[in-house]
C-alpha cells in the first residue's frame, strides 16, 4: 500500500530530481534539517504559487507515491488551515524515504 504525497520545488530542485531519473530527491542542504512533503495537491500549488514562483520566478509542483508502512513514524502536522497537511522527515530519514518511494516523481503543475 503506497501514500500519494506532493512536494513544491524549484527549478534547481527539479533539475536534481530529474538527475535521480526521477526516482529520488535531492539531499537537505545544512540550513535545510526537515524534508516537507505535504498531504495534498491544493497545498502543494498553493505553496508554489504563493511562494516559490514570486521568490524565484518559477515553481514545480511534484507528485509521488511512498509506502505507508514507512510513513507511519512521521505523524501529519497540520500546520495552518483544513488544507495544511504535512509531514516532517528529518534529513537524516530522506534517503530511506526515497528508498521507499514507489514509481516515479511527476511533476504535476508547472508555473513558468
Amino acid at each position: 500500500m503506497t501514500t500519494t504525497l506532493y512536494r513544491p520545488v524549484g527549478e534547481a530542485e527539479l533539475l536534481l530530481i530529474e538527475q535521480s531519473g526521477w526516482k529520488r530527491f535531492p539531499p537537505r542542504l545544512p540550513e535545510q534539517p526537515i524534508f516537507y512533503p505535504v498531504m495534498n495537491e491544493a497545498y502543494a500549488v498553493q505553496i508554489t504559487t504563493e511562494w516559490n514562483v514570486p521568490a524565484y520566478g518559477k515553481g514545480y509542483v511534484t507528485r509521488f507515491e511512498v509506502n505507508t508502512e514507512f510513513l507511519k513514524a512521521y505523524p501529519v502536522q497540520n500546520v495552518g488551515g483544513i488544507i495544511h497537511d504535512e509531514l516532517w522527515i528529518p534529513a537524516e530519514d530522506l534517503e530511506a524515504m526515497n528508498d521507499n518511494i514507489v514509481g516515479a516523481i511527476e511533476v504535476t503543475h508547472r508555473y513558468e
